[in-house]
């Protein structure tokens, strides 16, 4: 590759930078677990702005969009769809589990349903729900950062062994900083990502095409079916580019929709805003992260009329780069962007050691742990989860894109239980757990057999029925007589701040 030693400088020297920034904030967080969990509760809004920014921008945004959009056209929206409505739920749901955090000291959401449900063992469910959704979606990010080293290097360095090396330094900041280090290095991350997504995002349609309206005018020409809705391709296309037909689109939105803000790495975000104006103003600002994906879609588009494609289309952005003849410099710059992107995975690796800890070790399993016991205990967890992560990563072949919306599938069954914890008298322990179980259940067979599926749409829409079915039936059959640890509950979270 011409000039790849240039831009492999430029990504090692934002690595190191990244190194520095994530390190630095360990010197003043307290050393026990509130403070490398929750950040001892003190996010004002800008970390809390970008790390929950940091949830969108991911290795797939920076590589998998693009490549979705250059294969696969309008179905490359669905993203912009769910993550313009999947945040709103927060709006209400943030709040009011920041309430009950303050009072009883949760620092994850699944503490803070064993606690509503007086049941311990449903921490441990949550987590392994968790772990199952956490770790394709790191793998997802792994596996960016892997392909950004093996494309700006032109291969002399695998993505087995870049992805190795970006993982880490996100092990050595994570375990060292907890949530603070990620904060600082998310705000890092943000600033090259928007940067870098609207530079390029404008540039490459301009440079070849002569304009963004340009290059939609020669698409609709040459490729009408690349620019409607899936389903609907099929009116003007023999052989239409998605695979999706429109019910699986309109269910992939749906279902991402309702589980975005049920992720519980960005859940526990209300655990460690400092007030509920800073949740809702976070709220309020997030789709302004939106915004700076279109650019980054506008990228994938300008390769749908190229001559020439990468064998991965994960890589049509840098491909297009290179054939454009830019200079190495901003090569380097906008890979340093995806890897930031891919890096991503560091509030979410985080989270996850965070979950495995609380909820399944000292929540569900009842080992009892001091504060520090704790900390020191996610951090070696880190370990395990990673490598997990990676062995999935090196062993996915396809698209990113497939990895994220399976991860949505068992995220999505948290949202019954969250509602009911916060809003509802009447729910119990044995109706949220029948409908967490029934509901990962049938989004796993799903999964693995869809031609089981009666019609085509998200398994994680199938299971999400079958929860709230369970969870209403069985919650109305084991109603217990004294409600007054759920009715308190309920009050506190309802009570606004003076």
């Amino acid at each position: 590759m011409q000039g790849s030693a240039a831009v492999v400088a430029t990504v090692v020297v934002y690595l190191v930078v990244c190194t520095v920034v994530g390190l630095w904030p360990s010197k003043g967080a307290r050393n026990a677990v509130v403070g490398y969990v929750a950040g001892d509760r003190s996010l004002g809004l800008v970390l809390m702005y970008f790390i929950t920014g940091a949830t969108i921008f991911s290795a797939f945004t920076f590589l998998g969009m693009p490549g979705q959009a250059c294969s696969q056209g309008a179905a490359s929206f669905y993203i912009l769809s769910y993550g313009l409505l999947g945040f709103v739920p927060f709006y209400f749901l943030g709040p009011r589990a920041a309430r009950v955090g303050r009072a009883h000291g949760f620092v994850t959401q699944a503490e803070m349903l064993a606690h509503r449900f007086r049941c311990p063992r449903l921490a441990l469910l949550m987590a392994l729900i968790s772990l199952i959704a956490f770790v394709p979606y790191i793998a997802l990010q792994i596996r960016g950062a892997g392909l950004i080293f093996d494309i700006v290097s032109g291969g002399a360095i695998p993505t087995w062994l870049g992805a190795a090396l970006v993982y880490t330094v996100v092990l050595a900041y994570v375990a060292k900083s907890g949530l603070m280090g990620v904060g600082w290095t998310n705000v890092l991350q943000g600033v090259l990502m928007l940067g870098m997504a609207w530079g390029l995002g404008l540039y490459l349609p301009i440079k070849m095409y002569g304009g963004v309206e340009a290059m939609f005018e020669a698409i609709a020409q040459a490729r009408p079916e690349m620019l409607v809705a899936p389903g609907l391709a099929k009116r003007i296309a023999e052989s239409p580019q998605t695979p999706w037909t429109w019910s699986e689109y309109s269910s992939a939105v749906l279902v991402s929709t309702l589980g975005f803000s049920c992720w519980p790495h960005l859940f526990m975000k209300a655990f460690t805003a400092k007030d509920d104006r800073t949740i809702r103003r976070s709220v309020v600002l997030y789709p302004t992260f939106l915004v700076f994906q279109i650019p980054i879609l506008l990228m994938g588009f300008a390769g749908v009329l190229h001559p020439r494609a990468p064998s991965d289309l994960n890589q049509i952005v840098p491909f297009l780069l290179l054939d454009a003849q830019v200079p190495a410099v901003v090569i380097g710059l906008f890979c340093a962007g995806a890897l930031a992107a891919a890096m991503g995975g560091d509030a979410i690796g985080h989270a996850a050691a965070s979950i495995a800890v609380r909820d399944g070790v000292v929540g569900g399993l009842g080992i009892a742990l001091t504060p520090e016991q704790q900390r020191s205990w996610i951090r070696w967890t880190l370990v395990p989860l990673l490598l997990a992560a990676y062995a999935l990563a090196m062993w996915w072949q396809e698209s990113l894109v497939w990895l994220l919306l399976f991860a949505y599938g068992p995220i999505t069954q948290f949202m019954p239980a969250v509602v009911a914890a916060l809003y509802s008298r009447r729910a119990t322990a044995a109706g949220i757990v029948s409908g967490l179980a029934l509901g990962i259940a049938v989004t796993l067979l799903f999964v693995v057999r869809k031609d089981l599926r009666p019609w085509p749409v998200h398994e994680g829409l199938y299971g999400l029925t079958a929860n709230v079915l369970a969870l209403i039936t069985v919650s109305a059959l084991t109603r217990r007589a004294d409600r007054s640890h759920d009715e308190r509950f309920v009050e506190l979270a309802a009570t606004r701040d003076s």
